[in-house]
């Protein structure tokens, strides 16, 4: 393991999702899954969001994009609570969706405005 990686990793992680979030994770592990745990740390937050090319606000909306299109709807509410932390607003979510509906499809557009309007609502946005 890479311990400067990961600290970027724990820091990028936890600035986007939320420190209770991430601590939370963390302290539930074990045996099973702690290693993946730390290389999803690692590899994911520290090279992947460590990389200062793109900025997390512009990574934030790639990744809604790009987990519609997965179909992953848990870890696009996570990465939509982590939208707003990154700076991305109410309209910009809402554009992401209607690219989503046309690229993804109407259903998956209907699903995200289903969850984005329940996370907006719980953060006091809408």
């Amino acid at each position: 393991m890479d311990k400067d990686l990961f600290e970027l990793g724990l820091s990028k992680r936890k600035s986007t999702l939320g420190s209770e979030y991430v601590e939370k994770n963390l302290s539930e592990a074990d045996d099973f899954n702690l290693d993946f745990q730390r290389q999803m740390t690692e590899w994911c937050w520290g090279f992947g969001w460590g990389d200062e090319t793109i900025d997390e606000k512009t990574r934030s909306m790639m990744n809604l994009t790009m987990i519609a299109a997965l179909g992953k709807m848990h870890e696009w509410e996570l990465h939509c609570r982590g939208a707003l932390n990154n700076g991305v607003s109410k309209d910009e979510i809402k554009s992401i969706i209607h690219t989503i509906a046309i690229y993804c499809g109407v259903p998956q557009g209907v699903e995200c405005f289903r969850i984005a309007r329940s996370v907006l609502e719980s953060e006091g946005k809408l």
